[in-house]
């Protein structure tokens, strides 16, 4: 077994199921430590026995991305259990389908603060910890609507563009220091959550959550002189360039 990650600890969002749970378990494959936030404890328990049997050590922190303190708390059980971060992988994200006109003010509210609000307080919070590291990363997970836009999912597509935006910007801001900040746009990943509100896609045709993984393992295990800050992921039925 590889182990590129002994002795790093990575903080993975929505790490219960989907992208996060293979981002998870192919962090653990190379030896590192992951701390699993999210917010249902039983299916953080089931990934938690993944991580262990993929090689690394397991984590747990029940988290409420909507609540503040919930955030604060992340960072903070992180520092008291381990001392240290290395990776930060803000990848927990919910969607919303609807026409603008019938989008509720709530419900654009409810997606900016988990998809946008939780990676910005993410960031600023884990900062401090992620200086100390010697090579430290920020992978954020977006989507195709953070650089384009589709019908019935103005909600969605705001807050992935606002995640876009802070990436950028925080990019520029790490750029000579210890951290390097990446972003993902992946188009359909084949989840619960794509599944509801692209039933129209056949399950063949969607991106694997390990295809995700693998990308993320080789931007925190490939620090040369070389950088990739943001990568397009689409589907191989779809059309090119996005």
């Amino acid at each position: 077994m590889a182990e590129r990650l002994a002795g790093k600890v990575a903080i993975v969002t929505g790490a219960s199921r989907g992208i996060g749970r293979a981002i998870a378990i192919a962090l653990a494959q190379e030896a590192a430590t992951i701390v699993l936030a999210a917010r249902a404890s039983d299916t953080l328990q089931e990934a938690a026995e993944k991580v262990t049997q993929a090689g690394g050590k397991a984590h747990i922190v029940v988290t409420e991305l909507t609540d503040e303190e919930s955030i604060k708390g992340l960072v903070k059980d992180t520092e008291a259990e381990f001392g240290r971060l290395d990776v930060l992988v803000n990848n927990a994200g919910i969607t919303h389908s609807a026409r603008l006109e019938e989008t509720a003010t709530e419900d654009w509210q409810r997606l900016m603060w988990v998809n946008a609000r939780a990676p910005f307080i993410l960031c600023r919070e884990a900062l401090t910890l992620l200086r100390r590291s010697q090579a430290a990363y920020i992978i954020n997970i977006a989507s195709v609507v953070g650089v384009k836009g589709y019908r019935l999912q103005s909600a969605y597509t705001s807050s992935k563009h606002a995640l876009r935006g802070m990436t950028m910007s925080l990019s520029e801001e790490l750029r000579d220091s210890n951290i390097r900040v990446h972003l993902l746009c992946p188009g359909g990943v084949d989840t619960d959550m794509v599944a509801r509100v692209r039933p129209d896609i056949h399950k063949d045709e969607l991106i694997k959550p390990e295809e995700i993984a693998e990308l993320v393992l080789y931007l925190v295990t490939h620090k040369g002189n070389a950088v990739i800050d943001e990568l397009h992921i689409r589907r191989a039925t779809s059309a090119p360039w996005f």
